[in-house]
């Protein structure tokens, strides 16, 4: 299939959530391969415009606000600047980093509600939502939990379940609960503008699962169809809510627009303000219009998985239904990084925080770049371990890469006064070999960053560097020169002038990966002035970037070998981190317990209508792919049954068969994980969260009825 041509590309990141600082699963799922594409684009010589920002409405800061006991905009106030800091010394290359809280985005997406709403693209419809009792309001999705309906969590939010990533919506949930109050919810009437996504499901499912089943990723792709095979249905763009951008029609006070609706519009914004600020004399004002409703323009979106949902099938629906858009291309999205084996947790402080690592490891922003983009998530969720860290620095970074370039630098001063000496004639095979391996590895690299594969081309990099060690191994002109440096002369300039032409072909090529590295290799070199303007990246390969009778600077150390006790630092942080939290949960479950309050009251023969069996367990096993579900066969004395239940994580199959329970036998069968489940198994659930059946205490007969 032949490869489009773009004039322009347009890069976004994920904007992050002005609720907390950035750590390590956000820069390996978002942002590092996000600024290393578009580096490498640039040095291409393309025109690229990559913007990101703080996302500072929805829920998750509101809950923020309410724990910190400041207001909401002293919240993301505070978050920005953490992330906008930390984000630029890492070195980041955004054109803008904007702000959601911007009059430019306010505009923009109202704009954008209002053309949809002016066209009849967007439904107005009273339905019944979820309304806290206890907290007299409607409720958020983040503000809602329950069991999730595909893994059995008990705590997945209305939006998504953090355990199997899936995305829910609050009517998913089985028996949803107030985060708020922990009150069982109500619904309750209320008046919303939504999107009939039902409505772009054909043109979804062609332009997804047809157009792009050769180049997203796997990942992506299944997700997608998973979604699409499910069936698409409208969904609200407006919420009741107090903070978040103004619904901009007639009656509608208290209506805001749903996060997910105007963050991804924030791209726009962005983008919008940054020709505003360029030229504020309002002479570029539609040039973002060549970025974003220009078919030669390239949308490539980089975010994490549980994005997918939102930037593959909503937005694209959105900018569908809009009409003056161009579509993402790819949507190369990765999967989590885990930390030592867990989850990261913001709540529980388990993360590796990306200011805290600015100032702990001062200097050393490209080694975590590197051992970040070496075991990016790309495939699989993957895992960041402070001994694997150090190991990727000791091994990999100061052995291989700062090794190599170090020898002919420091050899070149010893020999000639750190003036690169010439290449002669009479090249050997391993000098031919070199020559032409060194040509070849622009493309790979590119290829690889190209189709999103960032691992690979990195390690194309570092292959390179190793490939030059094992030459100056190979051809050692430092024995040479102690055998005889006047009979072998000529021989020992040619192998320091091809080690220092690597070295200067690495320099280029590691830029977009470790640019603070790239930095210090160009200025050892001698030539800090090296940019597409004068050496792009279809001029690398060749042994021609240094010249033969310019001076280079002397040898640094690119790399320190991190010790032990670095290392032991860190995990002890991690150590005081759990041991906080394991007294946290102790502390929690001495203190009173705060119960459900009852529920409205009902009349008996409500209560008649529940038909409450006592059942046998006769088998239980694991349900695939889930890791909270058990899958439980019930003798209920009447009937044989499945029933799923989220225990797995409380008991194991092999030591509740032959349990006597209580079932509620008369609940509507549902699906989840493709197996139809006969009812619930009632269970207790203490201060800890700790499962208990409600059983029995004396056996009786299956079938019994409990009154």
């Amino acid at each position: 299939m032949t490869q489009k041509k773009y004039k322009r590309h347009i890069i976004t990141a994920a904007l992050p959530y002005a609720n907390g600082a950035a750590h390590i699963g956000h820069l390996a799922g978002v942002y590092i391969p996000a600024d290393i594409y578009a580096r490498y684009l640039r040095l291409k010589g393309e025109d690229v415009m990559f913007v990101s920002g703080s996302d500072e409405h929805g829920v998750p800061v509101t809950i923020r606000a309410e724990k910190e006991g400041i207001s909401v905009q002293q919240v993301v106030d505070k978050y920005d600047q953490i992330i906008r800091d930390s984000f630029k010394e890492f070195g980041f290359t955004f054109d803008v980093y904007s702000r959601t809280s911007r009059q430019i985005h306010h505009e923009t997406s109202q704009e954008f509600f209002l053309k949809l709403h002016a066209e009849g693209k967007l439904q107005k419809k009273v339905s019944q939502q979820f309304f806290d009792p206890t907290a007299q309001r409607f409720l958020a999705d983040r503000l809602i939990i329950g069991t999730c309906p595909k893994c059995g969590n008990n705590n997945a939010y209305g939006d998504q379940c953090e355990n199997c990533g899936s995305t829910l919506s609050p009517d998913e949930l089985i028996e949803p609960r107030s985060t708020l109050s922990n009150a069982a919810l109500e619904k309750k009437q209320t008046e919303h503008w939504y999107i009939p996504l039902d409505q772009y499901e054909d043109w979804l499912k062609d332009w997804i699962l047809n157009s792009h089943k050769d180049d997203w990723k796997t990942n992506v792709y299944g997700q997608c169809k998973s979604w699409l095979d499910s069936g698409l249905h409208p969904r609200a763009v407006t919420r009741d809510l107090d903070w978040g951008i103004q619904v901009p029609l007639p009656n509608s006070e208290g209506k805001v627009m749903y996060v997910w609706f105007d963050a991804p519009i924030g791209y726009i914004s962005a983008t919008k303000e940054y020709f505003k600020e360029k030229a504020p004399d309002g002479s570029l004002d539609e040039e973002w219009k060549k970025y974003w409703q220009s078919e030669d323009s390239k949308l490539v979106h980089f975010i994490g998985k549980d994005n997918i949902v939102f930037h593959c099938i909503m937005f694209p629906a959105m900018l569908k239904a809009h009409g003056e858009y161009v579509l993402p291309e790819n949507v190369p999205a990765n999967e989590f990084m885990n930390l030592e084996d867990e989850k990261i947790s913001t709540s529980r402080n388990w993360a590796v925080w990306l200011h805290e690592y600015l100032r702990e490891f001062e200097g050393k922003q490209d080694v975590l770049r590197y051992a970040l983009t070496a075991d990016a998530p790309e495939t699989s969720d993957s895992n960041f371990t402070w001994e694997g860290f150090q190991k990727r620095n000791n091994n990999e970074l100061a052995d291989n890469l700062g090794n190599f370039v170090r020898r002919p630098v420091a050899l070149t001063h010893k020999y000639y006064g750190g003036v690169v000496p010439p290449l002669n004639d009479n090249l050997t095979e391993d000098d031919q070999a070199l020559i032409d391996a060194l040509a070849a590895y622009p493309e790979k690299i590119g290829k690889a960053i190209e189709t999103y594969k960032f691992r690979e081309a990195l390690a194309q990099v570092m292959d390179l560097s190793r490939m030059g060690n094992q030459y100056l191994q190979k051809t050692s002109p430092w024995l040479l020169y102690k055998e005889d440096k006047e009979k072998h002369a000529q021989r020992i300039e040619t192998i320091l002038h091809l080690s220092l032409q690597v070295a200067a072909n690495l320099a280029l090529m590691c830029e977009p990966f470790l640019p603070f590295t790239a930095e210090k290799l160009r200025n050892m070199l001698n030539r800090p002035a090296w940019n597409p303007n004068c050496v792009t990246w279809q001029a690398m390969g060749g042994i021609d970037i240094i010249n033969a009778g310019q001076t280079i600077e002397k040898a640094i150390v690119l790399f320190e070998k991190i010790e032990d006790k670095t290392v032991k630092e860190q995990l002890d942080k991690l150590a005081a981190t759990k041991q906080a939290n394991e007294a946290d949960q102790k502390e929690a479950a001495t203190t009173e317990v705060t119960l459900e309050p009852i529920k409205d009251e009902i009349v008996f023969d409500d209560f008649t209508k529940l038909d409450i069996r006592v059942a046998t367990i006769v088998e239980a096993k694991k349900v695939k792919k889930a890791d909270r579900l058990l899958e439980l066969t019930l003798d209920t004395g009447v009937d044989t049954r499945t029933v799923l239940s989220g225990i797995a994580q409380h008991f194991s199959p092999e030591d509740i068969v032959g349990k006597q329970v209580c079932l509620l036998a008369n609940l509507a069968p549902r699906k989840m994980k493709g197996i139809e489940s006969q009812g619930m198994v009632l269970m207790a659930e203490d201060s800890e969260g700790n499962l208990k059946f409600v059983s029995p205490t004396d056996a009786v007969n299956n079938g019994s009825t409990v009154r």
